[in-house]
């Protein structure tokens, strides 16, 4: 339903692997660290596609009821906080 792009999710999938296969070589923690921040990126781009998708289809469903979306967006932004 909310599904990450395939070319997101295959880059997210990546870098989870390089990480792992870092560890297992056991190298430098810089690059460590530096393969996590980009993971870290990764994943915060992934949940504002999904928190925006959500948002999008709720706001629609709620219009369509003819109820006022203020609650949505505050359920969405509470979301992005969560994340954070």
């Amino acid at each position: 339903m909310f599904g990450i792009p395939n070319p997101s999710r295959a880059a997210l999938e990546g870098q989870v692997r390089g990480l792992l296969y870092m560890m297992e070589e056991e190298k430098h923690c810089r690059e460590v660290v530096a393969q996590i921040s980009a993971i870290r990126s990764a994943a915060d781009k992934a949940i504002a596609y999904i928190v925006a998708k959500y948002l999008e289809q709720c706001i629609l469903e709620v219009k369509e009821t003819g109820r006022h979306t203020s609650k949505v967006v505050v359920e969405a932004v509470q979301l992005i906080i969560k994340s954070e």
